[in-house]
């Protein structure tokens, strides 16, 4: 049995300094800004992925995973549900160490494949939240 809260804790305490924040613009009204923000004020850093690809938070951004052009800790899902199993896959090829779907974005067989190859995987989960919660 997957031990999720102990991903968790690997995640935001050993396995997580950069996060490609995949969904992540500068619309300020968007989950993923201020998620970001968060992540930054608890020493994460953060690489906007967007196909906009803007400057999100002072960090220049990319418009896919495949170009960036440095290894990430962790991509942070911000998409829909439908289109999450293909950034797990793009993260998986990446070399990432975790996947993080956002609360609202499920994909059961994305989280299986992600799993088997390795990886850390946290689902339905928002990382604003867990990291207060380590104390």
């Amino acid at each position: 049995m997957y031990d999720e809260a102990a991903a968790i804790r690997r995640i935001l305490t050993e396995r997580g300094d950069t996060w490609a924040v995949v969904g992540l613009s500068g619309n300020s009204a968007r989950p993923a800004y201020r998620v970001a923000r968060v992540l930054q004020r608890y020493g994460k850093r953060i690489v906007p992925v967007h196909p906009k690809a803007e400057t999100v938070h002072g960090e220049p951004g990319y418009a896919s995973l495949a170009d960036i052009p440095f290894d990430v800790d962790v991509v942070d899902v911000f998409v829909n549900g439908s289109l999450a199993g293909a950034v797990a896959d793009e993260a998986v090829a990446k070399g990432a160490k975790a996947v993080w779907f956002q609360l609202g974005v499920v994909d059961e067989d994305a989280c299986d494949r992600t799993r088997a190859a390795g990886l850390d995987m946290v689902m339905n989960r928002c990382p604003a939240i867990e990291i207060p919660r380590l104390g």
